[in-house]
């Protein structure tokens, strides 16, 4: 059923086959498709002949090729007419071509299935197994900084050395991201009223020069050291070493486009692909193509080029507000 591009690519990938399971004895489509037997294969005719067609011909079965978009109703019709004769039909999972799905039989129900790009199966099991142990090593090598960072925070502001904030991670799930503070300790209830000294573009916050960061923390941020904790966040599953980095809730109320909850496919992370290309330099639409660009073309081998070229960026303390 169905002579256009489908159906022919269709009866190509039949007449190809090893197994010549198959012989295909002709296309059924609405009458201004006759062209096809030109091309593909012989016409047998309308899809208001159907019925006539299966009772005076051996058909054991009808694939059912037609667009679902344009031609729905006409495929009920289809599946109708073989249901009555007693003629089985089989409905292609390929009549959606911008969509990359697997057909599965799912508690006896055929479904289509679409997931978003992202890790799955043995790929999923290898980057959580390096997000343990780069989380374990991460740790271990950069206990003594944080103990001279905690010191520092402790002896030079008042407040908890810790500031944990609830931020959107997989699937758009909240957790408790940890940091060091850098902030003096009422800078959440500061935010309101510095609303309009905002430099960024889009939904996010960023004062280049914000008056709430203490001198330490300045430091602290320069070298991505109050960063750290967030290897605890990493153990625990809430983030990978590689992601999208995880928005604060203010952010993420003020999305406008339905697209932009993509970057939520996948475990948000420590350092991404724009923490390395510019940083706090680059603009709320580069930060979010970046972090499409890393769920789209997503490898193991990404994340390590990503992990080596993150050491230099923070070294030299490129890009840090």
């Amino acid at each position: 059923m169905g002579s256009g591009p489908r159906g022919q690519r269709l009866h190509g990938e039949l007449r190809s086959s090893q197994s010549r399971a198959y012989h295909v004895v002709g296309f059924v489509d609405s009458d201004d498709r006759r062209s096809v037997e030109n091309s593909a294969g012989p016409f047998l005719g309308g899809l208001e002949q159907l019925e006539s067609i299966l009772m005076h011909n051996a058909i054991d079965e009808v694939l059912v090729a037609l667009p679902i978009k344009s031609r729905y109703t006409e495929i009920q019709s289809v599946l109708e007419s073989c249901e009555r004769v007693g003629v089985s039909a089989k409905y292609c999972a390929d009549l959606f071509d911008p969509i990359k799905g697997t057909a599965i039989h799912e508690d006896g129900r055929p479904s289509l299935v679409t997931r978003p790009r992202s890790p799955e199966g043995w790929r999923l099991i290898s980057k959580r197994a390096i997000d343990l142990v780069g989380g374990s090593l991460g740790l271990l090598v950069s206990a003594p900084v944080l103990l001279m960072a905690v010191t520092a925070i402790k002896l030079t502001s008042r407040g908890p050395v810790i500031f944990g904030q609830e931020r959107y991670g997989l699937n758009r799930r909240l957790f408790k991201m940890y940091k060091l503070r850098t902030m003096v300790h009422d800078a959440p209830s500061l935010q309101d009223s510095l609303e309009a000294r905002n430099e960024a573009s889009g939904p996010v916050f960023k004062i280049r020069n914000d008056p709430r960061i203490t001198a330490v923390g300045r430091l602290l941020r320069r070298f991505s050291i109050d960063e750290l904790p967030q290897l605890v966040n990493v153990m625990r599953g809430e983030m990978s070493l590689v992601g999208p980095r995880p928005l604060p809730i203010r952010d993420v109320h003020r999305f406008t486009e339905a697209a932009l909850m993509r970057r939520f496919s996948v475990r948000p992370g420590l350092t991404c692909l724009w923490q390395i290309g510019g940083r706090s330099n680059l603009g709320f639409d580069d930060w979010i193509r970046l972090d499409l660009k890393y769920i789209d073309e997503w490898t193991l081998l990404l994340d390590l080029r990503v992990l080596l070229r993150t050491v230099p960026v923070v070294v030299r303390g490129s890009g840090a507000s």
